[in-house]
């Protein structure tokens, strides 16, 4: 069993009343529910306390990134905020699978040739794929959850236009992923529904475009 105590490290970071705290919290929440009863249904071979922590942990870099919308008012693009939470985990102690959750959990996992594709702000020489079966259900049960709107789950329909907006690859991860984790594994028909606003997925897409304009 971990000692670290993930609810006192959130706290000293994420004052309560600040708007980020809120979002945070509340996204993170409904994350580690979703996960939580998938490990239940499937009987996963995980310990709740592990994904209970990993997935009210997997966000916490976004208050170093630049995201007014959400009350994150750092420097670092919001891109970044998987490899900044696990930095800031490391440096506490945290036990490293929670690390690599945070690292890890962007869309549905960001290859290499991705980043380097559309100059992607990542920092260089870390893995950002999902590995475990921890990592891998956190991912999974993330993509049902923006940190904007209404904060509710989303259909399955809408996630996957979200990551049929990125790239073809991504949206087959994300199918290979809701293939192990999902009740019922049902295909995206284009023209369906429309598309929920996740900024993580919005500047994945639109990545290159927003650097050049930029520059």
């Amino acid at each position: 069993m971990s000692t670290f105590d993930y609810r006192k490290f959130i706290d000293s970071i994420y004052p309560a009343g600040r708007k980020v705290s809120g979002i945070l919290l509340s996204h993170s929440r409904a994350v580690a529910d979703e996960a939580l009863a998938i490990a239940d249904r499937l009987n996963l071979p995980l310990s709740r306390e592990d994904i209970e922590a990993a997935a009210m942990l997997h966000d916490i870099g976004i208050i170093r990134t630049n995201a007014p919308g959400i009350g994150c008012y750092g420097a670092a693009p919001y891109l970044c905020h998987g490899p900044i939470g696990a930095d800031m985990l490391r440096a506490a102690g945290a036990p490293e699978i929670y690390a690599r959750v945070a690292e890890r959990h962007t869309g549905a996992g960001l290859t290499s040739a991705e980043i380097e594709a559309r100059g992607l702000p990542m920092p260089a020489g870390r893995s950002y794929m999902p590995e475990s079966l921890l990592e891998q259900l956190v991912c999974y049960a993330d993509c049902f959850y923006s940190k904007s709107g209404d904060m509710k789950r989303k259909p399955l329909a809408r996630v996957e236009a979200s990551m049929a907006s990125f790239s073809p690859e991504v949206l087959a991860r994300f199918r290979a992923l809701h293939a192990r984790f999902g009740e019922v594994s049902r295909l995206y028909k284009s023209g369906r529904a429309a598309p929920f606003f996740s900024p993580e997925l919005f500047l994945l897409a639109y990545w290159p475009s927003i650097r050049r304009h930029s520059s």
